[in-house]
């Protein structure tokens, strides 16, 4: 059975992989999940919340047990897994990015949501960004519509009444990767979301070919299939592991 650890995107916490975590483990396999600095119930200041840090938060999880674990983004935190990847790559057997970023080195979310591919991004097209250093925030409405559109109505109340404002500083750094070597010797797959709204199909398909991903699986939902495709995700992610585990290295 495979280690999981899950990385959160934008506006959410630990929280939102509940649903994932408690089918993971009933598979048997262990799952865990940790807040990015200033989400979930983390409280570090805003001035302090920097891409560095929310990698640097990753990598302290990875190193909390000696088992190498798969690593499974969605949205952000494809761009955080990317980069602490190439900076703790020991620690990572391989990559499952679930509707996530995935950028190449010096390249930035905004740098990828700015791509023709991503001219649909409902998430960019809604947020309200305020303050000094700034944060963004989704609208209850738009949330519903770009995050959790294939939810079951209660589902997505649920997760519209945890979100809290994203610090905007994680959106516009440009991606560093370490060492980009050992980054390329980690396997990688991609769960493509083809009713996605924040992270459109087009844009998905993109970052998974050139980043060189071995498979690519496309599930019928929206950019939370966590919480709108959970059965499906955790076998998806159960198949995977049997075939990313004899590659690790």
């Amino acid at each position: 059975m495979a280690r999981f650890v899950l990385v959160h995107g934008a506006f959410v916490g630990a929280w939102a992989w509940e649903l994932l975590t408690e089918r993971l483990v009933a598979t048997g396999h262990t799952a865990e999940a940790f807040d990015n600095p200033g989400m979930g119930d983390d409280r570090t200041p805003v001035a302090e919340i920097t891409l560095d840090a929310c990698v640097e938060r990753l990598c302290d999880a990875l190193r909390d047990d000696e088992e190498p674990a798969i690593v499974v983004p969605n949205s952000m935190g494809g761009i955080i897994t990317t980069m602490a990847a190439a900076r703790c790559p020991e620690r990572v057997a391989g990559i499952v990015y679930v509707a996530a970023f995935l950028p190449e080195d010096g390249e930035s979310l905004l740098d990828l949501t700015g791509l023709p591919e991503g001219a649909d991004d409902q998430v960019q097209a809604n947020i309200v960004v305020e303050g000094d250093p700034p944060v963004a925030t989704m609208p209850d409405e738009a949330s519903t519509d770009a995050l959790y559109g294939s939810c079951d109505a209660d589902v997505a109340a649920w997760a519209i009444s945890h979100q809290r404002p994203q610090p905007v500083a994680p959106f516009d750094t440009p991606v560093s990767l370490d060492d980009p070597e050992a980054f390329d010797a980690i396997p990688r797959c991609y769960v493509l979301c083809t009713r996605d709204r924040a992270i459109p199909p087009p844009l998905q398909r993109l970052m998974a070919g050139r980043g060189s991903c071995m498979e690519v699986v496309e599930l019928d939902t929206d950019h939370s299939p966590h919480l709108s495709a959970t059965e499906e995700l955790a076998e998806v992610l159960d198949r995977l592991a049997t075939r990313l585990a004899p590659l690790a290295r």
